[in-house]
Formats: structure tokens, sequence, C-alpha cells
């Protein structure tokens, strides 16, 4: 329980890897805000097993950003974690999809961490956490706007590690591989129609044809990771982006 009287808000959070993050957050006791779509019953029954609080947001408006940070006040954990996928080639890709990617999954992080930074220095403690992706370090077809997303998430990420550097707060990524969550799951489709494979092709030749261990990455580890990371113990671990990736990018 070392983060009694900490808030953490994990933004993508109401399934997934956030929703792991979320309660491996809460189990240590801090206090916890969640936002992310879905069903409301859903969600409040989330709220209820793990004590937090949601908040409504979109975050592909920067308008959404400031209406979540408002509402969640000081936060001493920020974990960036929203995000959406597309797949299609380059040239096929839709303009509009492009630009809702890139506000999710970057621009987004950069609002929020923008926007927590001045109470983390004041306090002289704080942890930014950003979920990238084994994408952040290397790229696959198809993903252009992701890929790019993710290299730039882990750009952000340093350079705001370097800011901060003196002030108590840390910045790091966490960069899973495949894990089997939504995201991943409602890109087999498009993967499937972009490279003409069926359903089981897609899964043990594109998906885990990358990670040597041929297993895919679990929810509860990135929520293990991300606890670490808020330890005192790893006070002095900024700017690193952890793969947790299978070997995927050791290759």
């Amino acid at each position: 329980m070392f983060l009694k009287g900490k808030r953490a808000l994990v933004t993508g959070s109401t399934s997934g890897i956030g929703l792991a993050i979320a309660r491996a957050l809460a189990a240590e006791d801090a206090e916890t805000v969640i936002t992310g779509f879905g069903d409301q019953d859903a969600i409040a029954a989330i709220c209820a097993e793990i004590g937090a609080v949601h908040v409504d947001a979109d975050l592909t408006q920067p308008e959404g950003a400031e209406t979540l940070m408002a509402a969640a006040g000081n936060v001493d954990i920020l974990v960036n974690n929203a995000g959406m996928q597309f797949v299609s080639p380059v040239e096929d890709f839709p303009v509009e999809k492009w630009d809702k990617i890139i506000a999710l999954n970057l621009s987004a992080a950069f609002h929020t961490i923008r926007l927590a930074v001045p109470y983390m220095k004041g306090q002289g403690w704080g942890r930014i956490i950003n979920t990238a992706s084994a994408h952040s370090l290397t790229a696959s077809p198809f993903k252009s706007a992701y890929v790019a997303a993710k290299h730039g998430l882990a750009g952000l990420t340093k350079t705001v590690a370097l800011e901060l550097a003196q002030s108590g707060v840390t910045a790091n990524c966490v960069s899973p591989g495949y894990v089997w969550t939504p995201l991943v799951e409602n890109q087999i489709p498009d993967t499937m129609k972009a490279r003409n494979l069926t359903r089981e092709q897609v899964i043990n030749d594109v998906l885990l044809a990358g990670q040597p261990t041929k297993r895919f990455t679990q929810v509860e580890d990135l929520g293990a990771m991300a606890v670490f990371l808020c330890r005192e113990e790893a006070g002095n671990i900024t700017g690193s982006n952890f793969s947790l990736d299978g070997g995927w990018t050791a290759q």
C-alpha cells in the first residue's frame, strides 16, 4: 500500500492494458482516476471494484484533455495509455484516421503531461508513464500512423525526462509487444484484408511472428511494471523505454 495518498490518472483505462494498470495502482492504495469509453454500467462496476472515479473526456481534442485534467485534480502519477489503431497501405490511409490516431496516441499525452507537470514539479515528486509499444522501437507495414505516433511518444518521453531530471519527477515508457486486448483483437480483420490472410494466419504469422517467446504479453505484466516505476527505488530511472515484447526488439 505504498501509494496511499497519491493520486493516479490512467487514460484509456476502461479495458485492456489501462484497466490492468489502474487495478495495480489501486491495489497499492492510490486514489485512481480512470477515463475511457464503454458501457456505463460496466464502467460503474469497475469504479466500484477498485474504488476509482471515472471522468468522460474526448482525448482526441485538446479541450478534452484540459477537461480531464481539471476534473482529475492534482495528479501524482500520470499514465498515458489511451490509443487506437488502424491498418492500411500508406497510399490509401484515410487522412481523418491519421489525424485521429496522432491526436489520441501522441498529442493527448503531450496535453496531459503539460498540465500535470507544474504540480509534480512543485511538490518535487511525480511519475509519468507512457504506454508506447514495440512499435516505438521498430516498424511494421500498414501501420504508418500508429508507428509514427509511438515513435513520437518515445521521443516525447525522453525529452520530458531530461527537462525534469532534477525535479524528482520521472518519465518512462513501457513498450509491450502484442498483448491480447481489444486494440489487438480489433485490428485482426483489417490485417486479414490488407494481407489476404485468415484469422489464424494473422495471429500466428503476423501478430506473434516477431515475438520469439511465441506468447502474448499479459496485461498484468504492464500493471506490475507501472507499479515498480512508481516505487522510490525507481526514482533514478527516467527517460527509459522498457520492452515487454517477448524478445521482439532484441532481434
